[in-house]
């Protein structure tokens, strides 16, 4: 640490720089809304002042500063690996360059929107300021009342995981999510009664459609309000009439398996026709008999404790296990702290009370956003356009650290029917952080299974199921971004940075260690009958789960009937599936995996008991799996390790399903005998390795699909079958008069 005249400069680590300059020389250490921990281990560095500057030296950055007011020629840092400078400017975050962050909610959104900034850029560096930020003062956030700067530099270059870990550090881990968040969650702004509710949850059992998470809007409270008490839009008292045994209703949901939710608009308080008002109004000192209303104040703590006490966490009591916080009042008050960041901040708290895991969902409230999973990110428009840009939003929000979006999968309102593009959006969503269809109360808009029709509705089924599927690999993934910091999806730049095509993908990222996916977000060519996505395939071999197709690094299209997206896994990556029936999201008994063939690899999979912060005293299994491609004999050798760990939170014993993709022939499930979980297991699997894939199996099919012509049809399959090599069949295929889409599908597979 540097301490001058008006200036304090503190090195955090060689890549990460904190600059303050208080006309009063009062600096803050106190944690504020963004930053909460500047304890970091001691890094080496050299001072030298020399020529009016003062020249601070570290591993990786070179800093420069005349000690006068922050400005463009007086305050600069180096790069040293890549020389890019940075200067001081009123833009923090180097707008022109920065890669970008979140932002505070979707509204109303057609398409793309201006989003905030990240902690890296283009040239290998970005800015945080946290010079307005309200203070956190004896657990009571403050507003700063002096005018100052105070600014974080990341100099990072491309190094996007070890930003990200030291931003971490600095900012607060993202906390475990419940088990139960990982699932599907049905959500419809519609006055359901409990009965409809339960037909709705016999549909969706009869249909075989798993549900982990039910999401009331707010007709679960009363709406229909006096007008002297105003409107209807807050309420904290139950509908009796549309849930008479509220109680009862919440115990059936728990026993179907599911976590509940309820909306909360908050703004307007407590209100005398409120069933909690006297008490209320009693705590706080108001003449309930006035009937003033409670103003809702979360700056002040006294509300607060009243809040929680009286009207929130008896309902939690009842069955609620998280609050739906639909904040949409803007930021308060000039220089008052933000609403919406202190619902976040102190509901997340509360929610952790009795050792349980917290959780809510509500509007990002801005840097540090992290700490108070799971986001919201609004009422969008169904559109093409919003399904276009929401893989985009996702993935770039991990330059800010936040990884739990959950988007109205479907839209939430206007737009126009399509289904194709819903199954799109279902499928997006299937492969996002939180999976979670959304509608509003239109008659017209209805995204039930059973209100879809054909093939929609079947893979509507089929992806939804998925979902639950893949819970025993995302919850690992949920581990890991608690621990090391690593985000479920990660923009491809973080793992090919030295790509520029790596940036301008926006629709595809990283889901997890081991696979790459592909969102489709446009409508299907009418004649060919399929989609496509844009991607960049990195180094090495990968394939597609789905159809088998094998790819090799380069940039392509890749397209897809309504069935699928390209989601490929890479060689020797392994994932995790669960095999429980229904909306069982408990750690199952049954497990499949899915291994990419022809490379070494492993993963280990995470278990605990789904909801408490037991995990954090040890309290959780761990089983690792590793996969081995033995080329001289074409055999993978898969190992099951010994469970290690409280193995009380996991089955005694277990079968697994093991499917190897990327092998010649059929794809096959190869099934274990019962598995003590504490035994190591080896299974080997022969099979040669798929070299190239089956052009012409795969022609007849895109062409057997697509409505076009039947000798154009005829021609080009008569051509794939006599073209003795890739290169001749290429060769033809880029001359040959035939459908644009067709040519560009049927490379795609060489």
């Amino acid at each position: 640490m540097t301490i001058g005249n008006k200036y304090r400069i503190t090195v955090l680590t060689s890549r990460l720089i904190r600059m303050e300059y208080q006309a009063d020389y009062d600096f803050v250490d106190a944690p504020t809304q963004m930053v909460v921990n500047r304890a970091f281990p001691k890094v080496e560095y050299t001072t030298l002042h020399k020529d009016g500057l003062l020249i601070l030296e570290t591993d990786d950055l070179i800093f420069r500063y005349d000690g006068k007011e922050f400005s463009p020629d007086g305050l600069t840092i180096e790069l040293k690996e890549s020389g890019e400078v940075w200067h001081y400017s009123i833009v923090y975050g180097n707008s022109d360059k920065n890669l970008y962050g979140a932002a505070r909610t979707l509204d109303n959104a057609d398409g793309g929107i201006v989003l905030d900034y990240g902690i890296f850029g283009e040239k290998g560096f970005a800015v945080l300021d946290d010079s307005e930020s309200a203070l956190l003062v004896d657990g009571e956030f403050v507003a700063r009342g002096r005018k100052c700067q105070d600014l974080y530099f990341f100099g990072y270059g491309k190094d996007y995981r070890g930003g990200l870990k030291d931003f971490f550090t600095l900012c607060g881990k993202t906390p475990m999510l419940p088990r139960y968040a990982l699932g599907n969650w049905w959500s419809r702004y519609y006055a359901y009664s409990a009965e409809e509710y339960n037909q709705l949850l016999d549909k969706m059992e009869q249909e075989n459609i798993p549900v982990s998470v039910a999401v009331l809007d707010m007709d679960w409270h009363v709406t229909d309000v006096d007008p002297k008490y105003g409107t209807g839009w807050t309420g904290y008292t139950w509908n009796k009439d549309l849930f008479p045994d509220y109680k009862g209703f919440l115990r059936g949901l728990k026993e179907r398996g599911l976590a509940t939710t309820l909306n909360l608009h908050p703004a307007d308080g407590i209100r005398a026709f409120e069933s909690m008002y006297e008490k209320m109004a009693k705590r706080l000192g108001v003449d309930a008999a006035s009937e003033r209303p409670i103003e809702f104040d979360f700056s002040n703590a006294e509300f607060r404790k009243a809040y929680f006490d009286i009207v929130m966490d008896p309902y939690e009591d009842d069955g609620v296990d998280f609050w739906w916080i639909d904040w949409q009042q803007g930021t308060g008050e000039e220089n008052a702290v933000d609403p919406l960041f202190l619902l976040n901040h102190y509901h997340y708290e509360d929610s952790n009370r009795d050792n349980r895991r917290g959780m809510i969902f509500s509007r990002y409230g801005g840097v540090g956003s992290h700490r108070y999973p799971v986001g919201f990110s609004g009422d969008t428009v169904a559109t093409w356009k919003s399904l276009d840009f929401q893989p985009y939003f996702t993935a770039v929000s991990s330059n800010i650290g936040y990884g739990w979006w959950s988007h109205d999968i479907g839209g939430h309102m206007m737009g126009n029917k399509d289904e194709e593009r819903l199954i799109r959006w279902i499928q997006f969503g299937v492969f996002s952080p939180i999976m979670r269809l959304h509608s509003s109360c239109s008659p017209f808009f209805n995204k039930e299974p059973w209100n879809v029709s054909e093939p929609y509705r079947r893979v509507m089924g089929e992806f939804m199921r998925l979902r639950h599927q893949l819970i025993p690999y995302i919850y690992s993934m949920n581990y890991k971004m608690y621990t090391d910091g690593q985000m479920l999806i990660e923009p491809m730049y973080y793992r090919i940075s030295d790509k520029k095509d790596a940036y301008e993908v926006g629709n595809e990222y990283f889901f997890g260690d081991n696979l790459l996916v592909g969102n489709i977000t446009e409508k299907s060519d009418e004649k060919l009958r399929m989609a496509k996505a844009n991607m960049l395939i990195p180094e090495g071999v990968w394939f597609d789960i789905f159809t088998g197709y094998r790819y090799t690094e380069g940039r392509r299209n890749l397209y897809r009937t309504i069935d699928s997206i390209p989601v490929l896994i890479k060689a020797g990556g392994i994932v995790p599936l669960s095999l429980n029936v229904g909306n069982d999201v408990s750690n199952p008994v049954n497990i499949k995996l899915l291994i990419g063939a022809g490379e070494n690899g492993e993963f280990t999979m995470f278990e605990d008991d789904g909801c408490s912060k037991n995990f954090e005293n040890g309290d959780f299994v761990t089983t690792r799996f590793t996969t081995e491609y033995i080329s001289d004999r074409n055999v993978t050798r898969v190992v099951i390790h010994g469970a290690e760990g409280n193995l009380a939170l996991i089955p005694e014993k277990r079968i697994y399903e093991i499917q190897v993709i990327g092998l010649e022939g059929k794809v096959e499930n190869h099934i274990t005998p019962e598995i003590p979980v504490q035994q190591d297991y080896i299974w080997e699997i022969e099979g040669r390795l798929k070299e190239e894939n089956d052009i012409e199996q795969a022609a007849f099919s895109i062409l057997e699909n697509g409505w076009m012509d039947i000798l154009e049809k005829e021609r080009t399959f008569d051509a794939v079958r006599s073209c003795k090599s890739m290169d001749e069949l290429k060769q033809w295929i880029s001359g040959a008069n035939i459908n644009l889409m067709v040519k560009d599908a049927l490379l795609e597979l060489m």
